[in-house]
């Protein structure tokens, strides 16, 4: 009670009004042993004691590790420019833009965000972006259910599991079947992933025609880095594109924040979850832009609503929108084309590592599996030793998250023996770096 203003004649009454006899007994449904001990907290410090406190703190994340782990999230060089650009004071301060008279900049540049992603993904319209990967699939599948009206989906194997809990997670109380690996035949959307959690890189074209004979739309799951190189989703006839934009420079950060990205055909724009930027002219003819078809229950009626998402992550697309404006056209492709020639030079040398088998035998990109000799997380710590973050030991992945192993790829391959492990190789990871994982790799082998 030391930081609050009251009094015990004040307590006293407050406890009256509410009903209780003391203070303990408003924590009587938590169980004592999740209760906090006690309130000691230490002496107050004085500025520069509480600054090289922090400093000291904040010093132990630095990290000076080679980093090959992957899984949806990637280490990729950030141009300083984004940072600079998008930590300017008005972006970061700007409140949402409901008023387009005060809010040009931040209207503009969610409007050019959304010509970006159309443009990487060969769609027609994305909104302003949703929290991330996984809600944005979430969404894709709402969108589906109200465009076909009908109650269940189809998910090709290969999609990240994590996506797949949160797909579950999230639908666990509405009335839709999930089948995994199923007939598109009856089912509102078909979902598969390109490049798929295990690296590997397919053409849905035929399968996206399938679908839609069958009255079924088809949704991917993209990693836009990817695009740069990889046949577009609009050119394999999707209906709907999600995707993680964490590659699209932001950071590593613990798992946020990040950004959900969302595409679609025209013909959907009007079940599209969301905010949507337009450009228009006032009554002088002078350019402007304004949030438009905003879809949710706080501008039109629940039951006509499209989704609950409050908001977006402006700063984020911001991020992503310096990111790809600073790369260009032949910078994506340029970037996508060193992460796939890096990656094929580690399988290429992890080849001839005895005790170590590249699994996936089709194209790859970014990513791929090896499988070893020894458990894949007893391999994972050796090499943690030698300030190498080697990967994700994929059943020890899975079985944190509560999903069945093995699980297999598109083409049927099993994916989560002991030994499986998911490797990332991004356009950051040098010769050096490559030859170095490959060496300690081989010495942890033989121990």
């Amino acid at each position: 009670m030391h930081w609050i203003p009251a009094t015990d004649s004040d307590v006293e009454k407050m406890l009256q009004v509410i009903g209780v006899n003391s203070i303990e007994d408003l924590f009587c449904d938590i169980p004592q042993d999740l209760r906090l001990k006690d309130w000691k907290l230490p002496p107050s410090l004085t500025e520069i004691e509480i600054t090289k406190k922090f400093s000291d703190l904040s010093s132990r994340n630095s990290s000076k590790k080679i980093c090959f782990v992957g899984g949806g999230y990637y280490d990729h060089y950030i141009p300083a420019v984004v940072d600079y650009l998008s930590q300017r004071g008005e972006f970061v301060t700007a409140y949402t833009p409901y008023q387009p008279e005060c809010a040009q900049g931040t209207l503009q540049a969610i409007y050019e965000y959304q010509t970006a992603i159309c443009r990487l993904t060969d769609m027609e319209v994305s909104n302003a972006s949703l929290y991330d990967g996984g809600t944005a699939l979430f969404e894709a599948v709402l969108m589906a259910l109200r465009i076909t009206g009908r109650r269940n989906i189809t998910v090709l194997p290969g999609l990240n599991p994590l996506y797949l809990q949160m797909l579950k997670t999230h639908m666990a109380n509405l009335d839709v079947d999930i089948v995994e690996g199923g007939d598109p035949a009856g089912c509102a959307c078909v979902i598969a992933a390109n490049p798929d959690f295990f690296g590997n890189v397919n053409d849905f074209t035929s399968l996206a025609e399938k679908a839609h004979q069958q009255g079924a739309l088809f949704i991917i799951v993209v990693y836009p880095v990817s695009l740069g190189l990889l046949k577009t989703p609009g050119e394999m006839g999707a209906d709907i594109v999600v995707a993680e934009g964490q590659s699209l420079g932001l950071p590593l950060a613990c798992g946020g924040p990040y950004l959900g990205i969302m595409a679609t055909k025209r013909e959907y724009i009007r079940k599209m979850p969301g905010r949507i930027s337009a450009m228009t002219v006032d009554n002088d003819g002078r350019r402007g832009f304004v949030l438009t078809l905003q879809a949710r229950e706080q501008h039109i009626r629940r039951e006509k609503a499209m989704s609950n998402i409050c908001s977006n992550q402006a700063l984020c697309a911001l991020r992503a929108l310096i990111y790809l404006s600073e790369l260009g056209k032949s910078g994506i492709q340029q970037l996508a084309k060193y992460c796939y020639s890096k990656t094929e030079y580690m399988k290429k040398q992890l080849s001839k590592v005895k005790g170590a088998n590249v699994v996936n035998k089709s194209y790859t990109f970014n990513e791929f599996v090896v499988r070893l000799d020894k458990p894949a997380e007893f391999v994972v710590k050796k090499m943690n030793e030698h300030d190498i973050l080697a990967g994700i030991p994929i059943k020890s992945y899975l079985n944190a998250l509560k999903v069945s192993s093995p699980r297999k790829d598109y083409m049927g391959v099993e994916f989560g023996e002991e030994g499986d492990l998911l490797i990332a190789v991004t356009e950051k990871r040098s010769k050096e770096e490559i030859d170095l994982f490959v060496d300690k790799l081989s010495e942890s082998l033989k121990d």
